[in-house]
């Protein structure tokens, strides 16, 4: 392009000024409402959009479903592995308690003999000095896991937990007692470890009386004083 073209371009543009465009919502002579045609064709783009939302909303409901059956599958299965881990873990400690419980039963069973002795050393004032203090402290020991002593004169006589060596007449007694206690019975809680062994007493029998002689009437009078 030339200068002198240039100049001549340069002319026109300032002869034509700024466009100007109207964009009233109401026109001036008619007094109708316009509407533009930007807003048209968004309009129509919405409208278009509009019919396929039916598709596409099924569609998405298919997929929730899906994804909801799925998250109640993993649900299940979280809901089965952790009652399974519960049982298993109640299945252990209740192995592991037995295991401790017949663990420390053979323990202290093997300190019966010992406590028997120590027992009779006591009876008969044999347990003194250093051999008091060793004895004293076995007991204290097997008692700290639970060992308890059971059966004292005078006791009624249970054969779950006595064992009878000897039977006797015994006055004051209305039924079987222990009477005298040979060996004294262990128990920890609940379970008995050994029975006490015991001499029974039983009341002593009345005696018979002698049966009594009917009259028959056929008897001689007594004799009379003269």
């Amino acid at each position: 392009m030339t200068d002198r073209e240039r100049e001549e371009q340069q002319a026109s543009d300032q002869h034509q000024g700024p466009t100007v465009r109207d964009r009233r919502r109401i026109d001036p002579e008619t007094f109708e409402v316009r509407e533009p045609q930007s807003a048209a064709a968004p309009a129509g783009s919405a409208a278009a959009e509009g019919d396929q939302v039916p598709t596409g909303a099924a569609g998405g409901n298919e997929q929730v479903d899906e994804l909801q059956a799925q998250l109640g599958e993993r649900t299940a299965d979280l809901q089965r592995l952790q009652a399974e881990y519960v049982n298993y873990k109640r299945r252990v400690d209740r192995d592991r308690d037995l295991t401790r419980k017949v663990a420390l039963e053979g323990f202290v069973k093997d300190f019966l003999p010992v406590l028997d002795d120590l027992r009779s050393a006591r009876e008969h004032g044999e347990l003194t000095g250093a051999f008091k203090a060793v004895g004293d402290e076995v007991e204290r020991i097997t008692s700290r896991h639970g060992l308890e002593t059971f059966g004292a004169k005078g006791d009624p006589f249970d054969p779950h937990i006595h064992d009878a060596l000897m039977q006797v007449e015994a006055e004051e007694v209305d039924g079987p007692t222990c009477v005298e206690i040979l060996q004294p019975g262990y128990r920890i809680g609940e379970r008995v470890l050994r029975p006490a062994r015991v001499a029974v007493g039983e009341p002593a029998a009345a005696p018979a009386a002698p049966p009594a002689v009917e009259s028959t009437g056929d008897e001689p009078p007594a004799p009379t004083e003269q």
